[in-house]
């Protein structure tokens, strides 16, 4: 199974489609994800048991382009995010109030709880289903 990878993130304006990595890389580790109530799958066969586990009776399937991301500004339930397609970051704060910066591509799932402050944004591909 290929893990996820996550890390700090710089504090640069630049276009935010871009890796924004610090120099040296502060990695971010599962474990630490998982501490915030941040999860990660990567494998289809999982995708009904997670739901079945944790208790998602509904699901949804966005197709996001550079003219018509959706503004997502309450963040009142878990979610739940499966990539079919493309490639996304969605980067969390911690308890710290550091943005860690998480890579997504084709397959991965994660789920956020509620209440965890958080932003997606497209990489320079601007194409994800």
């Amino acid at each position: 199974m290929a893990l996820i990878e996550a890390w700090f993130m710089d504090d640069s304006d630049e276009d935010q489609r871009m890796p924004h990595k610090l120099n040296p890389n502060e990695p971010v580790s599962l474990e630490e994800l998982e501490k915030l109530g941040v999860f990660y799958w990567k494998t289809d066969h999982a995708l009904k048991k997670i739901r079945k586990d944790m208790g998602y009776s509904y699901s949804n399937i966005i197709t996001t382009h550079k003219d018509k991301l959706p503004n997502y500004e309450d963040k009142l339930d878990d979610e739940i995010r499966y990539i079919l397609d493309g490639r996304s970051y969605f980067d969390v704060r911690n308890r710290d109030d550091r943005w860690i910066r998480i890579a997504m591509t084709k397959g991965d799932l994660i789920t956020l709880p509620a209440g965890i402050y958080h932003r997606f944004t497209m990489t320079e591909t601007i194409r994800l289903h």
